[in-house]
């Protein structure tokens, strides 16, 4: 989620330091189950005031039963990178099928704020009508760990996680066999790490000169390379919403890594580096381009992608139609499949829960959206 509002800077505008007057969340579903304040504070650093004034981190998450026809299971830890637990949440239909397609879901927040709470509306929906068995991820924020989580460490998050969901989501009654990916704003941007960079994995991540990613879970006895060779993060099929492509250009030309982008005064942190203050992108720009998928769009003669939705708002001043349009063109013109559409009067954040302010109301704006997400997946993960 980004703000309206804002400076522009290739596929990204940036927020301005005093928040919009609109910025107030109000969710739908009843909310019966409290984190504890340590989990709530370790996964949302912002002081409790601005957290309750702006709602910019959900405190709360649904019960077990947050559905009548949905079962939730809560904060399961699939990995512990450097002490700091990593949690998903699993969403699993009650209609009794022995096995489901799976959607796999990162949340968005600029990388800086919210847990995957924001997406509990979504998820909800699509195990419900979609029929599908949901993981809602979480990831560490550059804020965590005392402001010192850099963007390539956010992408091993994600990594990780998809593994562990490909090892672990049978038992909750998914097909590992018949697995999707989305996101939405940061969350899109992970999504499409997944798909362009997820073959670039590394033991060293990025402290050889080659800038590969070591994933914060791996499976039992494989190493980075191992995974990278058998192409363990490759899935079925991916939708990106609202997404951010490029990273380097952001930061090149844009106020990210200043005081000037809210998100960090939002975040209570002082504003640094992607890579911390000893990387910066002229004099490091390969960095900032490994974590920036728009450069590394295959020819599908030598590697196909999985098919992909690509979705934005024609309101969207965040991450605006004209960036989602420059990747969607690289894939035609690559040769992979891509489905492409822009919805009339959306603004930005239109699949979080709630209102927000951007003008988005989850009931209103998500459902059409949320309806071709469905038939989408449905036609690419049929048995």
């Amino acid at each position: 989620m980004l703000f309206a509002n804002a400076h522009q800077v290739d596929d990204y505008h940036f927020p301005p330091v005093a928040a919009p007057s609109m910025l107030v969340y109000t969710t739908k579903n009843t909310v019966t189950v409290i984190h504890s304040e340590r989990e709530v504070f370790m996964r949302c650093p912002i002081n409790l005031f601005i957290a309750l004034l702006f709602g910019l981190c959900a405190l709360s998450a649904q019960a077990d039963d947050a559905d009548a026809e949905v079962t939730v299971y809560k904060a399961i830890q699939f990995a512990k990178p450097d002490n700091f637990p990593l949690t998903l949440d699993i969403y699993v239909p009650k209609t009794g099928k022995k096995t489901y397609p799976v959607l796999v879901v990162y949340h968005g927040g600029g990388w800086l704020i919210n847990n995957n709470s924001i997406m509990n509306d979504f998820a909800t929906k699509i195990a419900r009508d979609g029929d599908m068995v949901v993981a809602n991820m979480n990831y560490r924020l550059l804020v965590d760990q005392n402001n010192s989580v850099t963007m390539n460490q956010i992408v091993e998050d994600a990594f990780g996680g998809l593994l562990w969901v490909k090892d672990h989501i049978a038992q909750y009654g998914g097909d590992p066999a018949r697995v999707a990916i989305t996101g939405d704003s940061a969350g899109g941007h992970l999504t499409a790490m997944i798909l362009l960079r997820g073959r670039q994995l590394e033991s060293d991540g990025f402290a050889g000169d080659s800038l590969g990613f070591n994933p914060s879970y791996l499976p039992a006895g494989k190493t980075a390379e191992q995974v990278a060779q058998e192409d363990g993060l490759k899935v079925q099929a991916a939708v990106l919403s609202y997404a951010g492509f490029d990273l380097y250009t952001r930061a090149a030309l844009g106020n990210f890594e200043t005081d000037k982008n809210s998100f960090w005064k939002f975040a209570n942190a002082e504003a640094r580096g992607l890579f911390g203050n000893h990387i910066n992108v002229k004099d490091n720009g390969d960095y900032y381009r490994a974590v920036s998928p728009i450069y590394f769009v295959p020819k599908a003669s030598e590697y196909k992608l999985p098919p992909q939705f690509v979705h934005v708002g024609s309101l969207d001043t965040a991450t605006p139609p004209a960036a989602a349009q420059r990747y969607v063109d690289l894939l035609k013109a690559a040769r992979q499949p891509v489905e492409y559409k822009v919805y009339p009067n959306k603004n930005h954040a239109y699949l979080d829960n709630g209102c927000n302010w951007a003008g988005s109301c989850f009931e209103r704006d998500a459902l059409w959206p949320v309806g071709d997400i469905i038939k989408f997946l449905n036609k690419t993960l049929e048995n």
